[in-house]
């Protein structure tokens, strides 16, 4: 599989796309005015401790305080017969109002919600993944060679020294990886570990202690995936930085990244642009003639399946199954390019056959694999839904690109004109039965002065007739459609 990475650097924003043959399947986004907080780390102080909720809030310098749960406090294991025993602390035992913490954000702010927190600090290398408050030696599931296993964690293992503390995590991108390498990772862990840890000690909070690297150049460590062909980065300076960053840790990357300087904007070549404008669509439209409806909320995302205007060439469940299978693929594709997280409700067109079921789930597990991100697929439910949710770190493209709408402020309709007549008519006479007016203007949108003058002339005119007073009407190009105001004069 042939796999680019385009990097678009503007002024305040970088743009990250992955394409995979031709197709965009990921886009990441940075702006300075709201820069990523994932992987930075702070000396935090803490604000409340809730016993009720076994957490704290802790100021680490941002609008809002974030939320460390007692689950993700690093704390010292017990041990009963020589065996580890789970350590069931309470949370006002760890933590109390204006303590000092070291913090890293495991999640960004999102919505009304603080950074989520946690203590167990990881910090990530090409190659390896250390853990302060860890131990031993782990190898990503990604790895399936079990003599590759075994050697990677024998190589680190070696050069683990039993007096310092910490465990490692042996990366994807580690495979192959001669020893050299990954030792040189290993050092270089240990050393940035020891700044982080001198900054943390000589700082009482709140306060930032490491910030993760900027996205261009954090796209290059975390490069997981042996396929990538070409990456291409369309500003000079982000090309001098990524190919400075490549020589240093990353020198097999280096030959791949190009610095792009034609008249057409990148994104606009590889048809960036439009498919992004597609991803904050509802409505996605399959090949076949079949469609997806996707709807984000706060609580959950849903996606619907509908045949549309697919009829097959066989039978009735015949064109639902290869619908379906179609979709799985897509909604593959969407969750991942336009970042959906959290709990994921699918709703796939009912089918009889239980293989035909097995089979979708199957291939929805089998496109799912290639998202880097942690995902759990449960099985068909009673309603036929399947059920899913997949890791969120950061927000959706949805959230970072776009806003609740002026008019309906997010809810996705607007009442119509003839329902803000009505409205209006309501409003009439309760200003009549509380003050004493010698005339009234109404101001509101053309269209519902429009109707007001047309369908619905004669309730306005019983209204002047009841009321005792004229009724002036004024169109106000500047309002939308729910808004108006009555003036009495």
């Amino acid at each position: 599989m042939k796999e680019e990475i385009l990097v678009n650097v503007a002024s305040g924003e970088t743009r990250v796309a992955i394409v995979e043959n031709g197709v965009l399947q990921e886009v990441l986004i940075e702006r300075v005015s709201r820069l990523g907080l994932v992987s930075n780390i702070y000396k935090g102080k803490v604000s409340r401790v809730l016993p009720g909720m076994q957490a704290a809030f802790i100021e680490i310098g941002l609008e809002r305080t974030a939320f460390l749960h007692v689950s993700d406090i690093a704390r010292p294991s017990i041990e009963e017969d020589g065996v580890a025993i789970e350590n069931n602390a309470n949370i006002r035992d760890l933590l109390r109002d204006g303590d000092s913490v070291l913090v890293q954000v495991v999640k960004d702010p999102m919505g009304t919600k603080g950074a989520r927190l946690t203590t167990f600090i990881t910090i990530p290398s090409r190659y390896l993944v250390y853990m302060p408050n860890g131990s031993g030696v782990g190898v990503s599931t990604r790895i399936d060679d079990e003599q590759e296993r075994a050697r990677l964690r024998d190589t680190v293992a070696q050069f683990i020294d039993p007096a310092t503390p910490g465990g490692y995590i042996v990366r994807t991108a580690a495979e192959g990886a001669p020893f050299e390498a990954l030792r040189a990772d290993m050092l270089f862990l240990a050393k940035l570990w020891k700044v982080v840890f001198e900054r943390g000690n000589q700082s009482d909070g709140p306060d930032l202690i490491y910030e993760d690297l900027p996205l261009h150049k954090r796209i290059l460590r975390d490069v997981l995936n042996a396929d990538i062909e070409k990456i291409r980065v369309d500003s000079e300076a982000a090309f001098e930085g990524m190919q400075k960053f490549a020589n240093t840790f990353i020198p097999e990357l280096a030959p791949t990244i190009d610095q792009y300087s034609g008249d057409r904007p990148l994104f606009d070549l590889h048809n960036v642009e439009e498919e992004i404008q597609k991803a904050l669509e509802r409505k996605v439209t399959l090949k076949s003639g079949g469609y997806l409806i996707i709807d984000q909320t706060e609580a959950m995302t849903t996606v619907d399946v509908n045949t549309g205007a697919y009829v097959g060439h066989r039978n009735l469940e015949d064109t639902i199954f290869k619908t379906n299978l179609e979709a799985a693929q897509a909604i593959a594709r969407q969750l991942r390019l336009r970042n959906l997280g959290g709990i994921i409700i699918l709703d796939f067109i009912d089918m009889h056959d239980e293989e035909h079921r097995r089979q979708v789930l199957q291939a929805l597990e089998k496109y799912l694999s290639r998202d880097h991100v942690k995902f759990f697929i449960s099985e068909v439910t009673q309603l036929g839904l399947v059920e899913m949710t997949r890791k969120r770190t950061r927000e959706s493209l949805q959230h970072i690109t776009c806003e609740p709408c002026a008019s309906c402020n997010g809810r996705g309709f607007i009442k119509t004109a003839e329902t803000v007549c009505y409205e209006i008519f309501r409003e009439i006479v309760r200003q009549n039965r509380q003050f004493d007016f010698q005339e009234l203007m109404i101001l509101a949108s053309q269209e519902v002065t429009d109707m007001l003058l047309d369908e619905e002339s004669a309730a306005l005119a019983d209204l002047e007739l009841a009321t005792g007073k004229p009724i002036r009407l004024q169109p106000e190009i500047s309002y939308q459609t729910e808004v108006y105001d009555v003036v009495l004069m």
